[in-house]
């Protein structure tokens, strides 16, 4: 699940989590469930690794995902050859275990 704080004074979610609303300046806030599900809104294919790590997955797309919430957040885009990503594609958020630790989510077509 993907969680975002909202502010308790006026609705607004804050992405990314700030210590105040930017929209009326609350301290307030709870946090939300957001359904991992939206939209491509851009996107950028990556051919040179930006790290040794990345180095394995080179192609591979980086979108920016408009989520039905209204956040926009950024991450890979697994589950798809790269040619058939799109604008406006529906995607949902998956997760991957890096580590015992650490679980990323990206975005995979819905």
């Amino acid at each position: 699940m993907l969680f975002r704080s909202r502010c308790t004074g006026c609705g607004q979610l804050r992405h990314l989590p700030k210590p105040w609303c930017p929209e009326c300046l609350s301290k307030e806030f709870t946090w939300s469930t957001l359904s991992g599900r939206g939209e491509v809104y851009s996107y950028t294919i990556m051919h040179r690794a930006p790290a040794t790590s990345f180095q394995h997955d080179i192609p591979y797309a980086v979108a920016l995902v408009e989520l039905e919430e209204g956040v926009r957040m950024i991450s890979n885009l697994v589950g798809c050859p790269i040619e058939e990503v799109r604008i406006g594609m529906p995607v949902r958020a998956v997760y991957e275990d890096v580590t015992p630790e650490v679980t990323l989510f990206k975005f995979t077509p819905a």
